[in-house]
């Protein structure tokens, strides 16, 4: 178990997934949270977010930074006890057309966190990852796929553990295809889709931030974990939002596969209830 009055810090922790495992933090209580993160508006909504609802907020940080800055990161992780890296470029077609930045952020800036996390002498490190990264077709995909290695060999370094927890899509989070359908509903246009047969694994960001901090609790090092999601087609996924929508088929969009999946060729899943588990010890 995590102890109470831990220092945890959540790198990208003002993104969808981010201020969920904030919130959640916050309701476990007694823990102080730092938040890093390179946007100073997100981290400014963040900060708007929690400190208007009825919960103790006080033990939040805001941190200004850059998972690429490792001088910021050493001084962000001063006395933190865990770590949970969220804090990634996402956008399978920006970063197919940014290949650089990706690499740059998604593995440059995870081995920074690694070695920050190693040399402060951090317990726990959990990096949030990606089913793009199973036999990926995309950058994102491959830098994600990278930072999975990165993160569970990191595991022979010393003391600090290292795991991973692997997602699939995030319903309604930013620059999510759901928030659009929304405002495409409600202004009676036809919702966009790429391709009617196109599936996806799908979870709610405050399902997939319990997991996380259930990860964080019981991993002992090395492991991939991931949580049994529900797999739909992008046009079920549609209707859902719209039954009797119309929609307007726009094709794949650079990098996109048709079909994802949550685990690769050579990988034993050991089934545990409610979510599988990879070693990679």
């Amino acid at each position: 178990m995590v102890a109470k009055k831990a220092v945890i810090l959540v790198t990208g922790g003002a993104g969808s997934l981010g201020r969920e495992i904030v919130r959640e933090l916050i309701l476990a209580t007694g823990y102080t949270i730092r938040v890093l993160d390179n946007s100073e508006y997100a981290l400014y909504e963040l900060q708007r977010f929690l400190e208007n609802k009825e919960w103790d907020a006080s033990g939040v940080r805001y941190f200004q930074g850059d998972i690429r800055d490792k001088d910021r990161l050493r001084r962000a992780m001063v006395g933190v006890s865990s770590v949970i890296h969220t804090a990634a470029l996402k956008h399978v077609p920006n970063c197919e057309f940014n290949p650089v930045e990706a690499v740059r952020t998604n593995i440059d800036g995870s081995i920074n966190v690694i070695e920050v996390a190693l040399d402060s002498g951090v317990d726990k490190v959990l990096a949030i990852s990606s089913d793009k990264a199973v036999h990926p077709i995309n950058i994102y995909g491959a830098t994600k796929l990278a930072m999975e290695k990165l993160v569970t060999h990191s595991n022979v370094y010393g003391d600090t553990k290292f795991s991973c927890v692997r997602f699939g899509n995030f319903l309604e989070s930013r620059g999510n295809v759901v928030r659009r359908w929304y405002k495409e509903a409600q202004e009676g246009k036809p919702l966009t889709i790429t391709e009617k047969e196109m599936t996806r694994f799908w979870i709610h960001p405050g399902e997939a931030a319990q997991f996380t901090l259930k990860c964080l609790d019981i991993m002992e090092g090395g492991e991939i974990f991931i949580p049994k999601m529900d797999e739909a087609s992008i046009m079920e996924m549609a209707q859902r939002v719209s039954p009797d929508c119309e929609v307007k088929v726009i094709g794949k969009r650079p990098g996109e596969k048709l079909h994802e999946l949550l685990s690769a060729e050579g990988e034993v899943l050991l089934d545990k209830d409610n979510y599988f588990v990879v070693e990679c010890k």
